[in-house]
């Protein structure tokens, strides 16, 4: 059974196409890096395989259930961009919300909890709310929520925005280790040093259609960098000199 398998999935918001005809397939423990400009369909993509959205056409089957379907989200992590917290809890009082609703016991969610807080080095005062948390300390509270639950699959929608390179080095570290006890890992990132590095497969999406999908050392087949394959795809232009400097 797939992990994940999207079939001519199209999603349209008016007049304008966010996602075009796109069809892939994941197998378990598979890493993709998910890579597009601002606009491309990214977002879309993940909001339509977590269940946020409906396709407007064709099939989306996560661990062969439809994205929105409760058995699916038991078993499915999420890290939205604009990660959707609920900013007038604590975070340990967010994740024994997030944990409960996954049916953990409190103080099983109380250990994960001071697990990933402990890993991530995150350590807010026992009364600040998430409110007044650092971007990048928000960036934490969302990924430890995302994780819990031990998820099967987990969408991560820029990661590593905002997080300073010790943690980035340890989310990696993290998230290779998932990726080793065969939970499949989906990721979006404007940073493609850390996308070469992690994710053994590539997608590329521009103006919501796919442009390339499949191992990097196949898609590098002359050798090149991940930007100049995603430039290359993409049709980007180099900017050349500015006229007055």
């Amino acid at each position: 059974m797939a992990a994940l398998e999207l079939s001519s999935v199209t999603k349209v918001y008016g007049d304008k196409v966010a996602v075009k005809d796109l069809s892939l397939r994941l197998e378990p423990g598979d890493f993709l890096g998910l890579l597009g400009r601002n606009g491309a369909g990214k977002s879309t993509t993940l909001k339509m395989v977590t269940g946020l959205v409906p396709p407007s056409a064709g099939r989306i089957e996560v661990l062969g259930l439809a994205p929105d379907s409760v058995e699916a989200k038991r078993q499915v992590g999420a890290m939205p961009e604009d990660m959707a917290l609920l900013d007038m809890l604590t975070g340990p009082q967010y994740l024994r919300f997030v944990g409960r609703m996954h049916g953990l016991a409190d103080a099983e969610i109380d250990r994960r909890a001071a697990e990933l807080f402990d890993k991530l080095d995150l350590k807010p005062g026992p009364r600040t709310l998430i409110a007044d948390y650092s971007f990048g300390m928000k960036k934490k509270v969302s990924l430890s929520a995302a994780l819990l639950h031990g998820p099967r699959i987990v969408f991560l929608d820029e990661p590593f925005e905002g997080i300073d390179p010790v943690t980035s080095r340890t989310i990696k570290d993290i998230l290779l280790g998932l990726q080793k006890r065969g939970v499949t890992l989906v990721l979006t990132s404007h940073i493609l040093e850390v996308v070469e590095k992690l994710c053994p497969l590539i997608a590329i999406l521009d103006d919501g259609q796919l442009k390339g999908f499949g191992p990097l050392d196949e898609l590098k087949k002359g050798g090149e960098s991940l930007e100049q394959l995603f430039v290359d795809l993409v049709g980007g232009q180099q900017a050349g000199e500015l006229s007055w400097l």
